[in-house]
């Protein structure tokens, strides 16, 4: 088993803004780097909460509005507790194969998603979405821009399967814009084109990244559509420095056309966990017995 590190967050969270994901790197030394080196460290920081990992996250949804300069709920938020089990694998460690399954609300309790993402280009990613209620696991598409709806959505919320991605980066014309502030930080503004390929696979047609210069976390990304409006925009908080590695454990995703906007609140980051490869399967999805027996020594390691 490999050694355990385990990181945790207790107590009340923030409706706005506790993408899995904007994560940061530790603070490294670049000689005038490029917006590809940049963005390749943060998606590597991401991926080392992916690995080995048993997470505890928190998912909030509402309609927002706007109230004395303030982003707020304008409805009770609709909140979800889920656990997520994930590992690394292939060439260089760079794609992850993980579970996620709701627990709370009960009435979407065991409602799952198997996901797998690659990070070489000509690899697409693979996710599928198992629905208690209906006993069925789909398959769902990663997105598709002929198509006049989003990529598929997390569990309900405003985040989908695309937000999630990571890797891929040779798909993308990287832009340095200019460097900026962003929260009263110093940042890379970063701008991702969607090549050719891609472009039939996305609906945002441009991303700019604000990438905070000395922990190299994401603090925001603006999403825009074909024609140049911005449609949402991922905000990063709460950055801490979770086993050497500089890590938002809050996400916010706001959807900028119908003005809902979902929170991620990563709990709890436990890595080293010793994960058997046959728990990352389509039977964790739809074997109660199977998953409960498996979760429970999971768990065990941790709690």
């Amino acid at each position: 088993m490999k050694g355990l590190q385990t990181h945790r967050r207790t107590g009340p969270l923030s409706v706005l803004f506790a993408s899995l994901l904007a994560m940061g790197a530790g603070t490294q030394a670049f000689a005038q780097p490029g917006a590809r080196d940049i963005l390749e460290q943060v998606e590597e920081a991401l991926r080392s909460t992916t690995d080995s990992a048993f997470n505890r996250i928190q998912l909030s949804s509402c309609q927002f509005g706007v109230r004395n300069n303030q982003i707020t709920c304008a409805e009770r938020a609709r909140v979800k507790a889920l656990e997520s089990v994930g590992i690394n694998f292939g060439p260089d460690n760079k794609d992850t194969r993980a579970v996620t399954i709701v627990l709370e609300p009960p009435a979407e309790k065991g409602v799952g998603m198997l996901s797998v993402t690659y990070d070489e280009s000509d690899r697409d990613n693979e996710t599928w979405l198992y629905l208690s209620a209906l006993g069925t696991v789909k398959r769902i598409a990663s997105g598709n821009s002929d198509d006049d709806t989003e990529p598929a959505s997390l569990f309900g919320s405003e985040f989908t399967t695309e937000d999630q991605d990571t890797g891929k980066l040779d798909e993308y014309t990287l832009n340095m814009l200019e460097e900026t502030t962003e929260g009263g930080r110093a940042v890379w503004k970063i701008e991702a084109i969607p090549n050719e390929e891609r472009a039939r696979k996305t609906r945002y047609a441009r991303t700019v990244h604000y990438v905070d210069k000395e922990r190299l976390v994401t603090l925001r990304a603006d999403m825009y559509d074909q024609h140049g409006r911005e449609i949402k925009r991922m905000l990063a908080s709460r950055v801490e420095q979770v086993n050497g590695v500089w890590v938002a454990r809050s996400l916010t995703m706001m959807n900028l056309v119908s003005n809902r906007l979902s929170n991620m609140a990563i709990l709890e980051i436990n890595t080293g966990i010793d994960v058997p490869e046959d728990f990352l399967t389509q039977r964790t999805l739809t074997d109660v017995a199977f998953r409960e027996t498996e979760l429970q020594k999971l768990r065990a390691q941790i709690d």
